[in-house]
């Protein structure tokens, strides 16, 4: 993994100056603390800062083909690149490395565009084509590396996090109140619009082609389901216990290719726990685990761990994190990121992956991606709840019942999008977005819903595929996770940004291409069985772990919201970010209405929809406000602001 920048003249063909090409690489120097190499030609400049994990001494870049005529740098892993190798050497190619960023170039020059269908992995790649001066700027199928871009002065920047774009000077860190209201309605970022004006990310599966002054998106890959009906059953299921434990034998392997040692995340868990076994079966032999113990600050889960990691011979390393402890690392957390988060526990995995970079490790596994393919969440419950109701008295009641709960959240202003806001059909986590969403006309400040201008922020949310009406309802649920969670959450502020921070690849078997295929073509009943989710890798997990670990039911892994930033214990930052003077100064947001709510909360019985909603809602505040401060100038708190490295002039 490592990390990549870079700019292309939409004008022409002017220089790019080295020293800003510089500042770029230098701002994500923590993707790639083991080298820096620019490229820099007219009209286009390719930087890359790499952590240096295959082909520790020959895989330098960018790079180019024998004659340079193609130019690649490139963030991430193509787990498949020892069988690309073969195929390149026996069609004639002339390979100088073992490292996998060269696998682009010859990709390209046999398949063009094309080379996206046997790029597999978790990627983002800038490769530049002389001859035909085109710029190809791509991510993987799932969103698991990001990249970003932005236009400024004739130039299209980008960079592999938002702060390279940042540092190039020629783009102002400015809120986008639509990715903020986003924010306030799916709980995580978008998984295109940023919450800077102007910067944009790459959708998962897409590409961008720039040629000249054009820039056009492309789409290579969009996940995709059966028929409804048309899924694979079989009498007996045992196949498909065999296909999936195949697929995830060979998905774990391709993870633990490495020139430097290799980890693992555990949770104690189902998903984590047999990851680590299959590790362990593979490498006949143990490899260490990391975990986290929470202090009265969410469900503690190291008794699990500990048990999973003894049972499997793992050496164990446990960070054990309290309110306190993730109230602290919210600035750095922030920072990471590039923007508010509402999930606390991000804050305990920042600390994790510290604790992993400490002991000199660059790798690590983990369980994550396994509840998107075999519904681990416990909405998918509930949406089996729901839609039975619906097929016993109707839509009116429940409906009815939800409108209740909103307005005993935000009373008169309670306002709902339609039924089915997405594609028409009502998915399972459209119960949940409303009620979060209920928060927003209460704490938004008058400035605020003036500048939204009724903007919809479903309209935002990348669920392109038209064939979604046509598949189970399930499924249906299962793609908007992908879409919406998985990108905009999972792979921001757990995982890729977080991981990197401190210098570390974090690697998903759960999200390898096959095993997605896989498990969205088999019926709903073999991921959500009566009660029971994720049941088919349950059969999976009793091959390979005791049955008391394989059937064990799933914990949300999170720590507490208002305890962490309401509590006596919190940090004076907090209260500095929540004045009216500060709140007035960002204009998101009523202090009225803040400091109402915050009183209310504290009061406010648990276990409560009310107590809930708001609890995301005042955590949601803070960080939008710790957000703008770190990245938009500053002056709201005590805390130092981010600013761009100074790059030497010599």
């Amino acid at each position: 993994m490592c990390g990549i920048a870079g700019a292309f003249d939409l004008t022409g063909q002017r220089e790019f100056p080295a020293r800003r090409l510089l500042a770029m690489t230098a701002a994500i120097e923590h993707r790639g603390p083991d080298d820096e190499q620019v490229h820099i030609e007219p009209g286009v400049a390719l930087g890359a800062r790499r952590l240096a994990i295959i082909d520790l001494a020959g895989g330098r870049q960018p790079l180019s083909n024998e004659d340079g005529s193609v130019w690649v740098a490139f963030n991430g892993e193509l787990f498949e690149y020892p069988e690309i190798r073969k195929k390149l050497l026996e069609r004639d190619h002339t390979l100088a490395t073992r490292c996998d960023t060269e696998a682009w170039v010859h990709l390209y020059e046999d398949l063009g565009e094309r080379m996206f269908e046997e790029a597999r992995g978790q990627f983002a790649v800038s490769l530049w084509d002389r001859k035909t001066r085109t710029l190809i700027l791509g991510r993987d199928r799932i969103g698991i590396c990001p990249l970003y871009y932005a236009e400024a002065d004739g130039w299209l920047l980008w960079g592999s996090e938002i702060k390279a774009i940042l540092a190039s000077g020629m783009v102002r860190a400015e809120a986008d109140v639509r990715g903020i209201d986003h924010l306030f309605t799916f709980f995580c970022s978008g998984t295109t619009r940023t919450f800077f004006h102007g910067v944009t990310s790459i959708a998962p599966g897409n590409f961008l082609r720039v040629r000249g002054d054009r820039v056009e998106k492309k789409v290579y890959w969009d996940l995709d389901f059966p028929d409804a009906g048309d899924e694979t059953r079989l009498a007996d299921p045992t196949p498909l216990v065999d296909e999936l434990q195949g697929r995830l034998e060979t998905a774990v392997e391709r993870r633990l290719r490495s020139d430097v040692p290799v980890v693992t995340y555990i949770s104690g868990g189902l998903d984590s726990t047999v990851v680590l076994g299959l590790c362990s079966r593979l490498r006949k032999d143990p490899i260490p685990a990391f975990t986290i113990g929470l202090d009265r600050a969410g469900p503690d889960e190291r008794a699990h761990a500990t048990e999973a990691a003894q049972t499997l011979g793992s050496p164990l390393t446990t960070v054990v994190m309290d309110r306190s402890r993730v109230a602290e690392a919210f600035p750095e957390l922030v920072r990471a990121a590039e923007g508010p988060i509402v999930d606390t526990s991000c804050a305990a995995l920042l600390r994790l992956a510290q604790a992993v970079h400490a002991q000199g490790y660059k790798v690590t596994l983990t369980g994550e991606g396994a509840d998107e393919a075999l519904a681990g969440y416990v909405w998918y419950k509930t949406q089996k709840v729901r839609d039975a109701a619906y097929r016993v008295v109707g839509r009116t009641i429940p409906r009815m019942a939800r409108n209740l709960a909103g307005r005993s959240i935000s009373g008169r202003r309670f306002a709902v999008p339609p039924e089915g806001a997405i594609h028409g059909v009502r998915t399972a986590q459209q119960d949940m977005y409303e009620m979060i969403s209920q928060c927003k006309p209460i704490l938004y400040s008058g400035s605020m819903q003036a500048r939204l201008g009724g903007h919809d922020p479903y309209a935002d949310l990348d669920v392109p595929n038209e064939r979604m009406s046509r598949w189970d309802p399930l499924n249906q649920s299962l793609y908007v996770g992908y879409k919406v969670m998985l990108a905009g959450l999972l792979m921001i502020s757990k995982g890729d940004r977080i991981a990197m921070n401190s210098s570390v690849e974090a690697r998903y078997p759960f999200l390898d291409d096959d095993v997605v295929a896989f498990a969205s073509g088999i019926a709903p009943e073999y991921k959500l069985r009566g009660r029971t989710e994720k049941w088919l890798l349950r059969q999976v997990a009793r091959r390979i772990l005791p049955k008391p670990i394989a059937d064990r039911p799933k914990t949300m892994f999170r720590t507490s919201m208002s305890g962490t930033f309401l509590g006596p214990h919190r940090p004076p930052w907090v209260d500095q970010l929540l004045s009216p003077e500060s709140l007035a100064r960002t204009g998101y947001f009523d202090p009225e209405a803040v400091r109402r709510q915050r009183a209310i909360q504290v009061r406010m019985p648990r276990m409560t929809i009310p107590r809930f909603v708001y609890d995301v809602g005042l955590t949601c505040v803070v960080t939008t406000q710790l957000w703008h401060h770190t990245f938009c100038g500053g002056g709201l708190c005590d805390l130092p602001p981010w600013a761009p490295p100074v790059v030497p002039t010599d």
